[in-house]
Parts: C-alpha cells; sequence; structure tokens
C-alpha cells in the first residue's frame, strides 16, 4: 500500500508544481487553489508512506520521480526546453532511484 501512496503524492506534487506555473506567481486563483489542495493532498499521502518507508528512501523516490515527471510536463505543456547537462543530471537521479528500489535493503517491498 505503501507504493500506491507514494504514487498518489507524487501525482499530486506533478500537478501542484505544475498549477504553480500556471498560476503566475498566484495572481491567477484557480491554479493557484490548485496548488494548496495538490500539495496537501501529496504532503498527506507522503506522511502515510513514511509509517513503513524510511524517511530518505521515500524522499528520494518522491523528488526524483516527481523531478523527472515535472520536466516532462514542462516540455510538453509548457515548451520549455532541457539542454543535454540537465537531461544528463535527471538521468543520474533515475538511475539512483532505481538503484534504490532495486538494491537497497532499506526499501521494504
Amino acid at each position: 500500500m505503501a507504493y500506491l501512496y507514494l504514487f498518489i503524492a507524487i501525482v499530486a506534487e506533478v500537478i501542484a508544481t505544475s498549477s504553480l506555473k500556471a498560476s503566475e506567481g498566484f495572481t491567477k486563483w484557480i491554479p493557484g487553489v490548485v496548488v494548496v489542495i495538490g500539495y496537501g493532498v501529496s504532503f498527506y499521502f507522503l506522511s502515510l508512506v513514511l509509517k513503513s518507508i524510511p524517511v530518505g528512501i521515500a524522499y528520494a523516490i518522491w523528488s526524483g520521480v516527481g523531478i523527472l515527471l515535472i520536466s516532462i510536463v514542462g516540455i510538453t505543456l509548457f515548451k520549455q526546453t532541457l539542454d543535454l547537462p540537465a537531461i544528463a543530471g535527471m538521468s543520474l537521479i533515475l538511475i539512483g532511484v532505481a538503484i534504490i528500489n532495486l538494491f537497497s535493503k532499506s526499501v521494504s517491498h
């Protein structure tokens, strides 16, 4: 169940962060409301995850996958571009998350 909660936390965080960009500094109220709700949902589900997954591991997965997904959203919705160093850095983050999940004894499967 922890990984389902982690998935929900990640998706909510990506929605909130995308809405933060769309809120244009909270000058648009509908995206601003989505930001507050999205981060609230994200942190709530992340708090549930922390009952069974160590905080460092959970946060590494939450932030790493979130970075990857929000970058994809930035490219597709906001027409942002990534240069080679940005892509390389994000690839290393994703590799790190995979290593944690595949090999760490700190993660309960």
